[in-house]
């Protein structure tokens, strides 16, 4: 692959996406940015760099670093039982063995607590297996799997709902996915009284220059929203671009409105450069490019060390591949592929979406697209993004 433009092009003109846009910064050596394609499958406008995009999961490492935000203040502490703010979960039950039905509980034997909530050890979320009973609430209750922010209940009747839902294990007894992001947005609320989209604007958005970084995007930027499509059974190289996509989502749909309940886990819209932004923000230990403080260094290394077990990485394989996990986003352990370097940390967006920092090397790699993911797996595209990156 000879260059970044080139490897973006290649799943363009096989019909995979519509459009990507990726970046590569490499610290104070300079940064290759590409965009191709076009924001949607009818070439309207073609895909820039301040096009705006879904990124899904790349949310919970911005909501992980403002919950440190409150710590780093000491307004919350990481041992701490979350009860003291959420009473809905101050005496969980959880179901007496993963297969067990929905009504099969006992107690907790400890409380949940705000590092549970941090490193996905809540009892809440995504295993391995989604055949298991005590995961289909969540997706009936809560409405819990690939973004539609208008279904979800507002926060407080998002909550009541949960606490009627028995965790899958005991509180710190293993890794699951996703939902203790979506508890660290409540959290922040819980605890600051301030609505999550506000918190997130006034600490983190706008002292990192994050100006389209928001969870709805208002009309006079709907013009640079892509649409969002799923892969369709007609999608090949033998069709014209966007042939086999289907529609899920347009600028003016799910995302031109505030949610009722805006998302930790996965409700946020930006851009190439904002993330730019957050990432360098952690690459430097907490600090702006204007040298103010949003994170001490320690709160940042607590982010970005892994928190599993070897036999916790293993279980959670579908979702990690080998890696680890810190506070909101994924940590290296081992080089598994080309692109593991032990450290990397960030995560990937079920819209398509990819973001890391490399702490190592003072690398930020950033790729957007405009797809849902059809799994826990990667698509070949973010692969082989992370496999030019590797080698740039």
């Amino acid at each position: 692959m000879a260059d970044l433009r080139k490897t973006l092009e290649t799943h363009v003109s096989n019909s995979s996406v519509a459009g990507a846009v990726g970046l590569v910064a490499r610290g104070d050596r300079g940064e290759e940015v590409a965009a191709v394609g076009s924001v949607d499958v009818e070439g309207t406008a073609p895909m820039a760099r301040d096009s705006i995009f879904r990124i899904a999961s790349l949310t919970k490492p911005v909501v992980a670093a403002a919950v440190m935000m409150l710590v780093d203040e000491g307004r919350i502490a990481l041992d701490e039982p979350v009860g003291r703010w959420m009473p809905e979960l101050a005496t969980p039950s959880v179901v007496r063995t993963p297969s067990s039905p929905v009504d099969d509980v006992v107690p907790a034997v400890r409380p949940i607590t705000v590092f549970h909530l941090l490193n996905s050890r809540t009892g809440y979320g995504f295993p391995s297996d989604f055949s298991l009973p005590a995961l289909a609430p969540l997706f009936s209750e809560l409405k819990q799997g690939p973004p539609q922010p208008q279904a979800a209940p507002a926060p407080d009747a998002w909550m009541a709902a949960l606490s009627r839902i028995p965790l899958l294990h005991q509180p710190g007894d293993g890794w699951l996915y996703n939902l203790s992001s979506d508890l660290q947005g409540v959290l922040i609320t819980r605890v600051t009284g301030v609505p999550l989209p506000q918190f997130l604007a006034e600490r983190v958005f706008e002292p990192l220059g994050m100006t389209d970084t928001a969870f709805s995007v208002p009309p006079g930027k709907l013009d640079r929203f892509t649409s969002y499509y799923a892969a369709g059974a007609e999608a090949g190289p033998e069709r014209d671009p966007g042939s086999g996509l289907e529609l899920l989502d347009t600028p003016d749909g799910q995302w031109s409105t505030p949610p009722p309940f805006p998302s930790g886990a996965g409700g946020l819209v930006s851009t190439l450069d904002d993330w730019l932004a957050f990432g360098r923000m952690l690459l430097a230990g907490g600090t702006t490019a204007e040298g103010r403080r949003l994170l001490t260094p320690e709160a940042v290394r607590q982010m970005t060390t892994n928190h599993l077990t070897t036999s916790e990485r293993e279980s959670a394989g579908l979702f990690l591949e080998g890696m680890g996990w810190g506070f909101g986003g994924s940590v290296d352990v081992e080089a598994v592929e080309p692109w593991n370097v032990p450290g990397r940390y960030g995560w990937v967006g079920g819209t398509g979406t990819a973001g890391h920092i490399i702490p190592s090397t003072g690398t930020v790699t950033l790729m957007f697209s405009q797809l849902l993911l059809g799994g826990p797996g990667y698509p070949a595209l973010m692969r082989d993004f992370w496999r030019y990156a590797a080698g740039a």
